[in-house]
């Protein structure tokens, strides 16, 4: 293989390294410092561009929203567990971003998925027809609870009036067109018909309908809540290993797991 050969093996447009040189998407690094905000810059090296500040602020409030959700979530749980386990801090992240998989955390990419169908039908139906179609094939296919709406521990989720709120905001200044939105709010509606007790949009709609409206594909939109929630997964391994406590299990070692055999 020549060198020529060997540097496009690992060509990419990201990053340029070389002595006394570093350039992100085309811009040195001693510009960005001190420039731009952590959440812009998620933006521009994903996208290669940089954000409007009104994108730039839409991002970073659905990336503050999900942050954390306490020690009952898996990926928190498992951080503080790790954390006892003589292991390093990254160790214990590693393990906490590892169980963000479909049940746990994949939810935001798959409600992008369900306003996307939607949407695409929405080109030939009435909106309210389409959300209605589009729920009864995904309920065809087995899907028992609609990603982004309904939560295990809230009757409305505290985090989802801001953040629509912030959307609306966005329509109303033209950052974003709204359509996911409308789309999030009929499958809302949708899901609440004729039930006495509601099923509220929970944080993953709130913030799907942030990442698409902001134009980030539906796989992005689960990458995204791990930067977000790796926040919270830092906090509390950080806290736990302050605690002192030595192989820590999922439950006070006085307490014995029910014997099924």
């Amino acid at each position: 293989m020549t060198d020529t050969e060997a540097a496009d093996w690992w060509g990419t447009a990201i990053s340029r390294i070389e002595p006394d040189h570093i350039a992100l998407r085309g811009i040195p690094v001693a510009d960005l410092i001190g420039d731009i905000s952590f959440g812009a810059m998620i933006w521009l090296m994903v996208r290669g561009e940089r954000p409007t500040g009104a994108q730039a602020s839409l991002l970073e409030a659905a990336l503050v929203a999900g942050v954390d959700h306490g020690p009952h979530a898996p990926s928190i749980a498992v951080a503080r567990m790790a954390a006892t386990c003589g292991v390093g801090l990254n160790n214990a992240m590693a393990s906490a971003v590892n169980t963000l998989g479909d049940s746990h955390g994949g939810a935001g990419q798959q409600c992008v998925e369900l306003l996307d169908d939607i949407l695409r039908t929405a080109a030939t139906v009435p909106l309210t027809e389409a959300t209605d179609q589009v729920i009864a094939a995904w309920r065809a296919r087995g899907v028992r609870y609609l990603p982004g709406f309904g939560h295990r521990f809230h009757t409305r989720d505290p985090r989802r009036d801001p953040l629509l709120g912030l959307v609306d905001r966005a329509v109303a200044d033209g950052t974003v067109k709204g359509d996911h939105l409308k789309a999030a709010l009929a499958v809302e509606t949708a899901v609440n018909r004729g039930r006495s007790r509601p099923i509220p949009m929970n944080i993953d709609g709130a913030t799907a309908i942030i990442y698409a409206e902001l134009g980030f594909p539906a796989a992005l939109a689960r990458g995204l809540f791990v930067l977000s929630r790796s926040v919270g997964i830092l906090a509390h391994a950080w806290e736990e290993m302050g605690q002192g406590r030595r192989n820590k299990g999922p439950i006070p070692p006085t307490i014995r797991p029910t014997y099924l055999g």
